[in-house]
């Protein structure tokens, strides 16, 4: 799902870019891992390192998951849009991967 996202977000970042939006993705992996991944698949959007977790705890999104009865602690997939005064202006939360990238720019798009 991040790879599907992050390589979708990737092919429109210049669209993104015309629309003076800035794109950052956010994981906790380390930037030594960001950095192969960014290469592995070409990505063009900027990656931010939450290895400590600080980041995605103050944006709501580190929370507790369940998969097959198991709960653990996971970040839920989500959109924060800013404007130029970094306000929240939309968000998406428990994101789906199909679709969501076009529905993030066309979104934008209404905004300019």
């Amino acid at each position: 799902g991040c790879t599907k996202e992050a390589i979708s977000f990737s092919k429109l970042i210049n669209e993104f870019e015309d629309l003076n939006t800035i794109v950052i993705g956010i994981s906790k992996d380390t930037v030594e891992k960001q950095i192969k991944f960014k290469s592995k698949y070409d990505l063009k959007c900027i990656l931010g390192s939450d290895v400590d977790i600080k980041i995605c705890s103050k944006f709501g999104v580190w929370v507790e998951k369940s998969m097959y009865g198991k709960k653990y602690m996971g970040i839920e997939r989500s959109t924060f849009l800013f404007d130029e005064n970094l306000s929240l202006i939309q968000l998406w939360k428990k994101v789906k991967v199909k679709n969501h990238v076009q529905e993030v720019f066309d979104h934008v798009s209404c905004l300019s």
